[in-house]
């Protein structure tokens, strides 16, 4: 039988000497005794899985509000693709994968409704007072927000997972790192191969994501080399009429392959070169080890570039970016203007002893909106503002 203890042998046997041992974790907030056959980051891995914020995100938005179409990615399935290509990545350089599986599930807990437009309006709304984050906010989620234990608050996780999330690094991602996560250190490599398989992963689904909703054409995309390398193979094998059904899949897949690989074979030079040789060199290295070479990382931005130009700046794109704000500024200032519109639990969270009452209120609302899906924003808005919806 596979118990716990035999699971960190063959941890201490299989893995790399820089990765992450679960039987070295520095522990949770809240002492428990350990699970018999499963390690604490498998633990962590099946705490979130079963928790709220979890499931919201199937009706989140990535790029594309979840009424736009059945194909398009939301926040959930953008999490399964990354935690697949972390994972990947992980096997390829014998880093802890339960531990890189735990900490790509978790990694979008903090996101708003309505993707980074949802993100960009609470922050504005907040800036007086500390602002909106989503790695924060994530933190927030697992330490404070769910409740499912009665002993403590949170899903007390792993001090390896918490750290992840705050230290989850990409061009969207800057939190605050609170002391206790030692901001002096790097993140571990499990958490480093999380942020790059996150950027991985956007850029590759929303481009397929923006040629599947037709807001990009296959002409736009003759300049960007990186399309023009992964799709060069498939134009000459696919027939006209395989390549109206195939070329884009096939493209994408492709694509994630060279990215991937580059990744893969250049950070396995970067720890030769830097000599990591454990968990300690990483942390005190004082750069990023998982990266691409400078040539894919200069391609990587040209792709960025395209899509933030054709995709993110479309006019139905931007149309979905301002009714998304309207929706969460409406609500916001609605909930402010009368607090007993909140749910029971946000009502005592704004009434928290010792707190400064405009803040504690205004950061309830923050935490109320930014749990919400899509879907449930705009019921809340409907009942809130529509005469003739039921209450």
């Amino acid at each position: 039988m596979n118990t716990r203890n035999v699971l960190e042998k063959l941890e201490n046997k299989l893995l790399a000497p820089y990765a992450m041992r679960s039987a070295n974790s520095l522990g949770r907030k809240y002492p428990e005794p350990e699970h018999p056959y499963r390690t604490a980051f498998q633990r962590d891995r099946d705490r979130i899985i079963h928790s709220t914020a979890f499931r919201r995100m199937e009706y989140k938005t990535q790029v594309f509000v979840n009424h736009e179409g059945d194909h398009y990615r939301t926040r959930l399935t953008h999490t399964i693709e990354v935690t697949q290509i972390a994972r990947t990545i992980g096997r390829a350089l014998r880093l802890n994968e339960d531990l890189i599986e735990t900490a790509a599930l978790a990694h979008d807990l903090g996101h708003t409704p309505f993707g980074h437009a949802g993100e960009e309006a609470l922050n504005h709304l907040m800036k007086e007072y500390g602002g909106f984050e989503h790695n924060s906010q994530g933190l927030k989620v697992v330490e404070f927000l769910e409740r499912r234990y009665p002993q403590f608050t949170g899903l007390n996780l792993s001090y390896e997972v918490r750290e992840s999330l705050i230290k989850h690094s990409t061009a969207y991602d800057n939190a605050e790192i609170p002391e206790a996560y030692h901001p002096e250190w790097q993140g571990l490599l499990e958490a480093q191969v999380v942020a790059m398989a996150d950027m991985i992963a956007y850029d590759n689904h929303d481009l397929d994501d923006g040629i599947r909703a037709g807001l990009i054409k296959y002409e736009a995309l003759k300049n960007c080399s990186l399309w023009q390398k992964a799709s060069a193979g498939h134009k000459k094998k696919l027939s006209p009429a395989e390549q109206e059904m195939f070329l884009r899949p096939q493209s994408i897949i492709s694509l994630i392959n060279i990215e991937v690989s580059d990744l893969v074979e250049n950070t396995l030079k970067l720890l030769k070169k830097c000599n990591i040789k454990s968990v300690a060199d990483v942390r005190k290295h004082d750069e990023v080890i998982v990266r691409f070479s400078d040539k894919m990382a200069e391609e990587s931005k040209e792709l960025e570039s395209f899509l933030y130009e054709n995709l993110y700046k479309h006019y139905r794109v931007e149309r979905m970016t301002q009714k998304a704000k309207r929706f969460i500024e409406d609500l916001f200032n609605a909930y402010l203007s009368d607090p007993k519109q909140l749910p029971p639990r946000y009502q005592k969270l704004a009434r928290e002893p010792g707190s400064d009452p405009e803040m504690a209120l205004r950061r309830s609302i923050c935490d109320y909106i930014a749990g919400m899906t899509d879907r449930y924003a705009q019921e809340e808005y409907k009942k809130l503002f529509y005469p003739f919806e039921r209450i």
